[in-house]
């Protein structure tokens, strides 16, 4: 016997519900272009240029299911596709405007895109690319400076007269099928193509659920929100979708990555929550000292390890805590967040900070397992590490285009991820490290992450990564890059000298790159491909 609940489907048009009907009077905050004097809509002024665009779509003939592609940063115009792409059942393909023109070539003709948006200042390093690009009929430019010149192309339209050219679209949006796809996010490539990800309406919707649960990030109506982390990433981690579903505000950044900047912006609108990259909030660091940051409450770093000074010294200069969480494109991406659990509620701040900037523990609907090399599930005693597989309904089960096989899939279904870790009886995740970064020497396993966790507790030292390199004798051995903290006048031996009390003697590199920064992808991320290379070469 089935229940007998309404069909509806959960999809993107019930957005358009929140923005008109329920949260109109909330606002979208876009200070990056002039921060004494912002630009500002409602929810529902939002709404009406959602439609207008919606029209604007149809007018230009875009099929039905059509790849968009936007090449565009946290903005009301790329806020504005979000929403009017799939709730029109085409399929918003965000692309990362940082990756080098080979894979933004690769990654158009595998999706196959037949519109772009693209911001004026993006123009001319994207044009070689885009313009040559076979299935590419329209290429709208959002005008981001007041002397934006169109290229002359028959084939470009300025996105602003395209939404004065029409009357707004006054009926109900209808995705019929929640399954159908919303959106397209292409994984980096570092260690091949990049693999697309599909995501459906569904999904998108229950991952914007999951963020407003109370032991996830508890977004609510209360909150002012900061998307540092891209919007052409991975949904911007779904803190958008998740914004307008709750009912809070909206600060969007634009292109700004400058700390001092950035923590301006964070003051001046009183932002509650954000959410970046590691790296992203490293560099803000510098100038805690300079801003009154008493509304946040919270702040996730995500894309890798928190180090513990980093998080200490958010805590000590403004009193906030930077929140863990785990993921990957292909789920959406949250799986899991760092928190601090009723087990663990008598106080002690060096455990409750790092539980709350670790990996921390499955989200609802999200499950995780470990796994040996045969792919049998191991203990979660918090001391076997293997690889950590993802099952849940907001992880794909495919990849799409070229790639689109199950590889990076199990023969029963779950994603892997290519990280390795331990799950403790409390369900918290500790990453070791990448499958791909572990390093065997003398037939013994060196987590590169354990190591590096170890080295930055050095507060001489600010960043560094560790990379396994080929030994005649033992196999591989762990090379360190390390960038120094300014003046510190570290040298190489004494980063050997204070890893001599906290880590297996034949853990210790023998050789310690000093370097002024460290190769980082696309993403932000730190790019250890590169660091190989380097060796390598």
């Amino acid at each position: 016997m089935r229940g007998l609940m309404q069909d509806t489907p959960l999809a993107l048009p019930l957005l358009m519900d929140r923005l008109e009907r329920v949260f109109s009077h909330k606002q979208v905050i876009s200070p990056w272009q002039d921060p004494e004097h912002p630009a500002v809509v409602t929810f529902g002024e939002l709404a009406q240029r959602v439609r207008r665009l919606a029209a604007g779509l149809e007018s230009l003939g875009v099929s039905a299911r059509a790849r968009v592609a936007t090449f565009l940063w946290n903005t009301q115009e790329h806020l504005e596709l979000y929403l009017a792409v799939p709730c029109t059942e085409r399929i918003l393909h965000t692309v990362n405007p940082r990756l080098f023109s080979e894979q933004i070539r690769y990654i158009l003709e595998d999706a196959q895109d037949e519109v772009v948006f693209v911001a004026s200042s993006l123009v001319d390093g994207l044009w070689p690319t885009i313009s040559s690009c076979a299935t590419i009929r329209r290429i709208i430019v959002i005008r981001d400076s007041a002397d934006a010149v169109l290229p002359d192309d028959p084939r470009v339209v300025d996105y602003e007269g395209l939404l004065a050219s029409v009357e707004p679209f006054t009926g109900e949006f209808v995705v019929a099928d929640d399954r159908l796809a919303a959106s397209l996010c292409y994984t980096s490539g570092t260690t091949g193509n990049p693999k697309g990800v599909l995501y459906d309406h569904r999904s998108v919707i229950l991952h914007a659920l999951q963020l407003q649960l109370a032991d996830v990030l508890a977004i609510s109506e209360k909150d002012v929100v900061f998307p540092m982390v891209p919007l052409f990433h991975v949904n911007a981690w779904g803190l958008s979708y998740a914004a307008i579903m709750s009912g809070a505000a909206l600060v969007l950044p634009g292109p700004v990555t400058s700390g001092d900047e950035v923590l301006g912006m964070m003051s001046r609108h009183g932002v509650t929550f954000s959410a970046a990259v590691t790296t992203v909030w490293a560099r803000c660091a510098e100038h805690l000292d300079d801003w009154d940051l008493s509304a946040v409450r919270g702040i996730v770093a995500g894309g890798g390890p928190i180090p513990t000074s980093l998080a200490d010294k958010y805590l000590d200069k403004a009193g906030i805590p930077l929140i863990g969480a785990w993921g990957l494109t292909e789920s959406s991406p949250v799986i899991s967040t760092g928190r601090v659990s009723s087990i663990h509620e008598h106080p002690d701040r060096d455990r409750d900070r790092e539980l709350t900037a670790s990996a921390g523990v499955p989200i609802p609907l999200s499950r995780v397992r470990i796994v040996d090399e045969d792919d049998r599930p191991l203990p979660n005693d918090g001391v076997a590490f293997g690889e950590l597989q993802v099952s849940a309904p907001t992880a794909a089960r495919a990849y799409f285009g070229e790639n689109g096989s199950h590889s990076g899939f199990t023969d029963d279904g779950w994603l892997r991820s290519g990280d390795v870790a331990t799950i403790d009886p409390w369900g918290y995740i500790r990453i070791v490290d990448r499958t791909k970064d572990l390093i065997k020497s003398g037939g013994e396993w060196i987590p590169s992450v354990q190591l590096e966790d170890a080295i930055l507790s050095d507060p001489r030292v600010d960043e560094v990564a560790v990379v396994g390199v080929a030994h005649p004798e033992w196999g591989e051995r762990p090379v360190a890059w390390v960038v120094t903290a300014q003046d510190s006048g570290l040298r190489a031996q004494d980063v050997r000298d204070h890893l001599a009390d906290l880590v297996a003697r034949w853990w210790i590199p023998e050789r310690v790159e000093l370097v002024a920064e460290l190769p980082r992808t696309a993403t932000g991320k730190v790019s250890k491909k590169m660091l190989r290379e380097s060796i390598a070469g």
